[in-house]
């Protein structure tokens, strides 16, 4: 499982990568042809994880509920993050994964309530959670380098 929690943290890393050089303003355009933008993206990355980890294991996740609402399956950019909140979503970006694998390494994750996600994979278990989250990721970091070109 460690190599799963590696992947976690490279995959961020190379998302942090593409906001270099990005102002607020370019992070918030939504491209012709797009639904979204890429602080939306990189919040729902944020927010994705924390529901499929944590949140279907029965505990709190480690990120403000006003994220996961606006940031969640199903939602729309509505949000204009300030320098310093993205900052702070970067922030959250970076450091949970650590957290995560602390907690799965301390054994926190004991239930699981089963979800059947959209792309036909039904979770059963943190151990099967955690690598789903991975291709999630892949997913969007190919959407925010996607969005990149448009800018």
């Amino acid at each position: 499982m460690k190599n799963q929690f590696d992947v976690l943290r490279k995959s961020r890393e190379l998302v942090i990568k593409e906001l270099e050089g990005l102002t607020i303003e370019q992070i918030h355009k939504i491209p012709t042809g797009f639904k979204n933008n890429i602080a939306w993206n990189v919040a729902h990355l944020v927010v994705t994880q924390q529901l499929l980890h944590y949140k279907l294991s029965g505990l709190s996740p480690l990120c403000p509920d006003d994220l996961i609402e606006e940031h969640r399956k199903g939602t729309s950019p509505t949000k204009t993050f300030t320098a310093e909140e993205f900052e702070e979503v970067k922030e959250l970006l970076v450091g949970l994964p650590n957290a995560l694998q602390e907690d799965f390494e301390a054994g926190i994750f004991e239930n699981y309530q089963e979800y059947p996600t959209s792309t036909g994979f039904v979770l059963t278990s943190i151990e099967n959670a955690i690598p789903f989250n991975n291709f999630h990721e892949g997913i969007h970091y190919g959407i925010i380098r996607s969005i990149k070109k448009f800018l």
